[in-house]
């Protein structure tokens, strides 16, 4: 096929050549018609041609681009300068006068700064150690009693005339016979429960005023409550509590998802999933917005090989009528196992599980009940269920027992019971009032 283009070449024949042209009257031409060689025509030669096409061309390409651009950056917004932070292009000579790219990096670090929104919160998270007795298997086939140390978090919610009030989680002061909080600036008191929640697991722990020295009041605070409602999955957030008993310590992460379910025993709350570092000991410490607002509070986290991130926080707007709850009781410390009050009755668990297979309600099913004692005389009979003990929620036999252990015999308890039909297949809500016996010796 012929080539479309039209290259100059030298080496062709070009009649129009001026090197080569010779007067066609002095070679035996015709010559003009005055008998005169004819004129010479100058004729602008074909490189020079080309040369002027190619700068016209690239005149009105230029235009024409500088033209476009100017249009699209009006219209379209695109005339902005580019400026890159990772790397940029630049060029170097060589000693061949060939020209290298070479890439020159900047360094840029993007820091999330939350030191600020720790040091407002901090005076406001608590460590709590729990000194329990617990039953254990003895080398020689029994049992014995053995002293237990585990330790928690809290976070100061608010105070009365009398009183500093702690929020945690009822697994950190379940079974404890001595409460330690450790506050922002080291100093530590004792503390007693005033009221707790298993099937929320949470627990309202009270500090007496007059134990706490002036320094100490100086060095903490009561948290900011936030809105757990508004919560979005991706959001940044702040944990803060007492990881391994090592002392208050800092993790960051997001809101990994929202609403989450946990298969625990006894436990009935939806919760907040982060991938902040939840581990042991934080456990009733305080999930933070950026706001440096409390939204929630660390409760568990997935320990298994094949997991990683996945920690766990109540919200803290589910919790707040609960909190509030506890708050308003009032504040009773254990009394001597001879003064404890009896209800005088035999019952067993019926777990979540059993509930929901039985189609009942989740508490202590009252298996018997022994004649004339506290319980015969308020009223509760066999195959009721307790569900609520001087306004605690009861899920289990130890969940009563353990409340029990605050009330001396001759005192009153309001008890919630859920009272079965003839046919035992509904039951019926009643609140009645307890006056707690002697145990039988």
């Amino acid at each position: 096929m012929d080539n479309q283009y039209n290259y100059y070449d030298p080496n062709k024949e070009d009649k129009n050549n001026i090197f080569d042209e010779q007067p066609q009257g002095m070679n035996g031409g015709q010559p003009g018609m005055n008998g005169q060689p004819p004129k010479k025509h100058h004729k602008c030669p074909r490189w020079a041609k080309l040369a002027g096409s190619a700068v016209a061309f690239g005149v009105i390409a230029s235009c024409t681009f500088m033209g476009v651009n100017a249009v699209a950056g009006k219209y379209f917004g695109t005339n902005t300068t580019q400026q890159t932070s990772n790397s940029k292009a630049t060029t170097s000579k060589n000693s061949d006068s060939s020209s290298t790219l070479k890439l020159s990096q900047s360094s840029s670090t993007v820091t999330s700064d939350v030191s600020d929104i720790v040091n407002s919160a901090m005076p406001s998270v608590v460590a709590i150690t729990n000194m329990s007795v617990q039953e254990v298997q003895s080398y020689f086939g029994g049992t014995q009693q053995q002293e237990s140390t585990s330790c928690g978090s809290g976070i100061i919610i608010g105070k009365n005339d009398s009183e500093l009030l702690i929020v945690t989680n009822n697994h950190v002061v379940e079974g404890a016979e001595t409460l330690t909080v450790s506050f922002a600036n080291e100093t530590s008191v004792e503390a007693s429960i005033k009221g707790t929640d298993s099937s929320k697991d949470l627990a309202v722990v009270a500090v007496p005023l007059d134990s706490i020295d002036d320094d100490t009041m100086n060095a903490i605070s009561i948290i900011t409550l936030g809105d757990s409602d508004q919560l979005q999955v991706g959001e940044p957030v702040i944990a803060i509590g007492n990881a391994l008993g090592y002392g208050q310590s800092v993790t960051t992460g997001i809101v990994s998802a929202l609403d989450r379910n946990l298969d625990m025993e006894g436990f009935d709350s939806k919760l907040i999933q982060t991938d902040a570092a939840i581990n042991p000991g934080n456990s009733g410490g305080a999930l933070l917005n950026a706001n440096g607002e409390l939204i929630g509070i660390n409760t568990a986290k997935v320990n298994a090989n094949a997991v990683e991130g996945m920690g766990y926080a109540i919200p803290i707007s589910d919790a707040t009528s609960v909190i509030e709850n506890l708050m308003n009781r009032e504040t009773r410390t254990k009394v001597d196992e001879s003064e404890q009050g009896f209800l005088g009755i035999e019952g067993y668990d019926v777990t979540s599980e059993k509930a929901e297979m039985y189609s009942i309600p989740t508490g202590v099913f009252v298996r018997s009940v022994e004649d004339g004692s506290a319980a015969d005389k308020a009223g509760i009979t066999a195959e009721c269920i307790i569900t609520k003990f001087d306004g605690i929620t009861i899920d289990s036999m130890s969940t009563l027992q353990s409340q029990m252990q605050y009330f001396k015999a001759g005192d009153k308890v309001e008890v919630v019971i859920e009272v079965p039909n003839k046919s035992g297949t509904k039951y019926e809500e009643k609140t009645v009032t307890v006056t707690l016996g002697e145990r039988s010796k």
